[in-house]
């Protein structure tokens, strides 16, 4: 079995030449959430689409869970939640659920089993008996996810799915999201939502204008290197001048003789070096805080690099 769920190689499906998605090559480990990052119109939703076979890809070949895309074999084990989705509003909650409990397959004793535990796990346990056209959009935000857990998939693919829910409905999907992937599924999140994003993804994708920028492993995707903060005291101004693996050095505050500093180092490693050198020339540390840059900020770099390259092609 591979340790991937999800492998394209070169994938594009495009109208007339243009927008869609274009030559993406990624591969989504298994057990893990994916985070597939772009502004709105990046073409993410096509990539579903096109992955779950509900569109036919113009180049490119892909496989999910072992199977080529297209086939029922391949979609056998997997949830989805659109982005955009409209469920009949006559039914109750429940019979939606039943329905779709139906079309996958789910004896009737099993039905009933499933429904009242996923009804649980998204919070509609008190309102899954009322009519959809009462749901607030948070709580047709929450039956759609419960459509999508129904058939215990391997893969679940959520688009933008805490695009229309408060803060405390946000923080139970993530929390929803982390308990999945505990189980061993896998969760292939599109959102351009980063600050929703950072605390529950292991791995990203990120596409810009149709085309895969980078993707793997987010916290080890920053081309910045290094940097901590440092609160220091009996330091002299040029405290950094005779160490050559200091890159960047900028004062960020002072306060009672105590002076803070952002320190970018050349390479991993050097933090004990730099405090050895600090205490040796007499200096005071009171603290060492290792900077991690978000996921906006990676998400930015990444970009923008590509703006730069797409550029220079063009002139």
């Amino acid at each position: 079995m591979s340790d991937n769920v999800i492998e394209t190689i070169g994938l594009s499906k495009q109208y007339d030449g243009k927008g869609g998605c274009k030559q993406i090559t990624l591969q989504v480990p298994r057990g893990s959430v994916f985070g597939f990052l772009g502004q709105n119109g990046a073409g993410k939703s096509t990539f579903v689409r096109t992955m779950l076979g509900l569109l036919h890809p113009t180049a490119g070949s892909a496989t999910m869970l072992g199977h080529p895309i297209g086939s029922v074999e391949s979609r056998r084990k997997v949830g989805y939640l659109p982005e955009l989705f409209r469920y009949p509003d006559w039914l109750t909650g429940r019979q939606l659920l039943k329905h779709h409990g139906e079309i996958c397959g789910l004896s009737k004793s099993q039905r009933d089993r499933v429904i009242g535990e996923v009804v649980e796990v998204v919070g509609l346990g008190g309102r899954v008996d009322e009519r959809i056209r009462g749901y607030s959009k948070g709580m047709q935000q929450r039956i759609g996810l419960a459509c999508a857990l129904l058939s215990d998939p391997e893969l679940i693919f959520l688009d933008e799915p805490t695009s229309a829910l408060d803060p405390i409905g946000r923080k139970e999907v993530r929390e929803l999201i982390a308990r999945l992937r505990d189980q061993g599924k896998t969760i292939f999140l599109n959102s351009h939502l980063l600050s929703e994003m950072e605390s529950v993804c292991d791995y990203v994708g990120i596409i810009h204008r149709s085309e895969l920028v980078t993707s793997g492993e987010w916290r080890k995707l920053s081309a910045v290197k290094p940097q901590v903060e440092i609160t220091i005291e009996q330091a002299t101004a040029d405290w950094h001048a005779h160490l050559p693996f200091v890159t960047d050095q900028r004062l960020l505050k002072e306060r009672e003789g105590q002076a803070t500093w952002l320190v970018t180092l050349d390479q991993e490693g050097r933090v004990p070096v730099l405090l050895q050198e600090l205490v040796a020339s007499g200096a005071a540390v009171h603290e060492v805080v290792r900077k991690q840059q978000s996921l906006e900020e990676v998400f930015l770099y990444w970009v923008q690099q590509k703006e730069r390259e797409t550029h220079v092609a063009n002139h």
